[in-house]
């Protein structure tokens, strides 16, 4: 399914069509039980086949990507979201399919954690995006602040710009709440696809120790504790 998830790696929006049509094709063919000889083709096929996943989520996903080719900024924090939905949450909704839950609560949790997902990856990338002169940060939020795509391209801190940071990652810890609202009514047996909230939890509070500062060099180390972490939330059997 990474194959899909070519944005920050595809410079030129006519080979990421390109790319994007090959998936297409791909996954029609493989429901057609004729997949072509490409290794991760023939990988999801068998997945496929294993475990009866549902060709909408696939589709969703390349249809959410090609749109998203653009390299433009989100308009507002729910043209985010509904990006996350059809990426993030419909790779969760496949994994669900994957452990063999097919429960509406599990989806309900899916559905915000794949958003918090999505708006955190949006948090973590940009100042990546900042020095390559893109923002894609939600506008809406932005003007709200009085900040600028050119005060994050500057890798500005002054407080407009943490507050436009601290509002996009507050809806984040929301849906996290929405999520973990749902946990005494969800399988089990759906927890593994669930445990990323592990890394979503870490950066958030790493995000608040730096006052919501985006550019803090802490924010980009990695955690080597998060394994312990993610051991301790499986034997507790929480997400």
């Amino acid at each position: 399914m990474y194959p899909f998830q070519i944005k920050d790696s595809t410079t030129q929006k006519t080979t990421g069509l390109m790319r994007m049509q090959f998936w297409r094709e791909a996954v029609e063919d493989i429901y057609c039980d004729k997949p072509p000889h490409q290794p991760v083709a023939t990988e999801l096929w068998r997945a496929v086949k294993r475990h009866n996943l549902t060709k909408m989520w696939l589709m969703k996903i390349i249809d959410e990507r090609e749109k998203n080719l653009d390299d433009r900024a989100y308009r507002n924090i729910q043209e985010l979201e509904t990006y996350a939905e059809n990426t993030q949450s419909a790779l969760l909704y496949l994994t669900l399919e994957i452990l063999g839950v097919r429960d509406i609560h599990a989806d309900h949790t899916a559905s915000h954690i794949g958003k918090a997902q999505g708006i955190v990856t949006c948090l973590r990338a940009t100042p990546y995006h900042s020095t390559r002169q893109k923002v894609f940060l939600p506008m809406d939020i932005c003007m709200l602040h009085g900040v600028s795509q050119e005060d994050f391209i500057r890798g500005k801190q002054e407080k407009n710009v943490r507050d436009v940071i601290y509002d996009i990652a507050s809806q984040a810890h929301i849906h996290l709440e929405h999520a973990r609202s749902f946990s005494k009514k969800v399988p089990v047996k759906a927890y593994p696809a669930f445990f990323c909230t592990v890394a979503l939890d870490d950066y958030l509070c790493n995000m608040q120790k730096v006052d919501f500062n985006i550019f803090h060099p802490s924010l980009q180390k990695k955690n080597t504790l998060l394994p312990l972490h993610l051991y301790i939330r499986s034997w507790k059997k929480t997400y």
